[in-house]
């Protein structure tokens, strides 16, 4: 096994166990079942827990797809052709300024923590995504039969 593929998987699954981590995280911050019963905060303060943990579980899972897809790469389940077609990391969106200053402390160091969890997947996935451009077998071929015909 290749040196870079082992530091990779080893990057990936220490990633994985921090999404995990965070996803555990998330789920019991923004379970607002209790806090609702209680009618312990405003409008204002529910809405603003609700659009930030909406943002926040879907950055983790987009996160954990992402790592899962990498896992199942190194596994053989997927190509790397496969794995660069399918396995892109989702969009972010990040958190609203308004809205994170109305979330206890906690919360929002969990928000931030999720957010650079992201833009680390995000640097992994473009990195490796030009790599992958750059040794594209079907992309090469194309490029020297156009160049062939180009040639003509």
């Amino acid at each position: 096994m290749d040196m870079d593929r082992t530091i990779h998987e080893q990057v990936v699954e220490d990633l994985y166990t921090e999404a995990l981590a965070l996803a555990d995280e998330a789920r019991a911050v923004f379970d607002l079942r209790e806090d609702a019963r209680q009618g312990i905060v405003s409008d204002q303060v529910r809405m603003a827990v609700s659009v930030e943990g909406l943002r926040t579980t879907t950055r983790v899972m987009h996160s954990l797809a992402w790592l899962l897809n990498q896992r199942a790469y190194h596994a053989g389940e997927l190509t790397k052709l496969q794995m660069l077609r399918h396995g892109s990391l989702g969009e972010e969106r990040p958190s609203d300024p308004d809205n994170m200053e109305l979330l206890e402390p906690a919360t929002r160091a969990l928000i931030r923590d999720t957010e650079r969890l992201h833009e680390r997947i995000k640097r992994l996935d473009e990195e490796q995504r030009q790599i992958g451009e750059a040794s594209d077998p079907v992309r090469d071929m194309q490029g020297r039969i156009a160049a062939a015909f180009a040639g003509s």
